[in-house]
């Protein structure tokens, strides 16, 4: 089969389309011929290198994690998957790439597609819906009325959480460039800061949850927008201590993320917050969870922009640029109509 892999680290220039052989399934796992495969921005951090300490794979690497297709073949102990069903899930940090014209994916990290998707749509959502169920819902624990600052509102991650923080309840603030506006408060947004000319912490107070999207110094210029009893989840780092214990890292890496998460964590407790880094894990059962409200139209999946298999280089390219308005999505398998 075809798919498109990482040599070895050192940046884009060894990610590579490979001919491997067709996976051999495990008795706990279904075989899924890949239509479609949602890109994310740490497709693009991986072959560097930086994730090294954190994400072990053995290389060659298949590219991805978020797929949707069809089951082919199901192991042995499989119970909520037949033959033909159409699937969707996130195999993040499984050691299992989405990036292949098939894909082994353990039967705990799938959910049933949603019909009213296809499988674009359908591929677009699991690491960003699954990212912001678990900041969100469990993690912060967003109740009604509360609310919520979700930087970045025009991206992969932002543009699907403002949609649920808005399900959950809340009252949304989001980040984005002056030709975004218009379309972050179709998603709902309450509050919208052009960031072009405006500088969100001298217009935002006593925000309940603030979801870290961005890196460099925003994420410590969020910490003037919180109230006493606030939570900080970042997605971007530094990692701390309670990450490393949850991994079961060795003493010397949660000290060394001790270490770097010390400062923000010493700023938050100032205000009166909390402050913690969120690894998305991947969780067929929540998946699914969340395929009911997008079956309800409750949730919606944004897609900017899709690439055939054969440029699926050019489509991590492209995310790569920060432009993307949603999720940029390689398609492997067009529908019956389209060929």
């Amino acid at each position: 089969m075809k798919a498109l892999v990482l040599k070895r680290y050192g940046g884009a220039k060894h990610v590579e389309f490979a001919d491997l052989p067709r996976p051999t399934i495990r008795p706990d796992e279904i075989l899924v011929q890949v239509h479609a495969a949602g890109l994310n921005p740490i497709d693009n951090v991986i072959p560097t290198g930086s994730f090294k300490p954190i994400i072990k794979l053995q290389l060659p690497a298949t590219m991805g994690s978020d797929l949707a297709g069809v089951v082919v073949e199901v192991g042995s102990r499989v119970t909520r998957f037949k033959v033909g069903d159409a699937v969707f899930a996130s195999t993040f940090d499984l050691g299992v790439g989405a990036l292949a014209e098939y894909a082994a994916v353990p039967e705990h990290a799938a959910a049933l597609k949603p019909e009213n998707l296809d499988f674009v749509q359908a591929a677009s959502v699991p690491m960003v819906g699954l990212t912001s169920w678990q900041a969100l819902a469990e993690r912060a624990k967003v109740q009604p009325g509360q609310k919520v600052l979700i930087p970045a509102g025009a991206g992969g991650i932002g543009s699907f959480a403002i949609q649920l923080a808005k399900l959950l309840g809340a009252k949304v603030a989001t980040t984005t460039s002056t030709p975004n506006v218009q379309f972050v408060r179709q998603l709902g947004a309450d509050e919208v800061v052009d960031y072009k000319k405006q500088q969100f912490e001298e217009l935002l107070r006593d925000y309940d949850v603030v979801l870290g999207t961005l890196r460099g110094g925003e994420l410590e210029k969020s910490l003037q927008v919180v109230r006493p009893g606030s939570s900080i989840v970042s997605l971007i780092g530094p990692p701390d201590a309670a990450f490393a214990q949850k991994r079961g890292m060795n003493f010397l890496m949660k000290f060394v993320f001790s270490l770097l998460s010390r400062k923000i964590i010493r700023m938050a407790k100032k205000r009166g917050a909390n402050y913690s880094f969120l690894f998305v894990r991947p969780d067929g059962e929540r998946l699914a969870k969340i395929g009911e409200h997008l079956a309800a139209s409750r949730l919606h999946p944004v897609v900017d922009k899709v690439f055939p298999f054969a440029q699926a280089k050019e489509g991590l390219a492209y995310l790569g640029q920060g432009r993307a308005k949603g999720k940029v999505v390689v398609q492997l398998v067009k529908p019956v109509a389209e060929s």
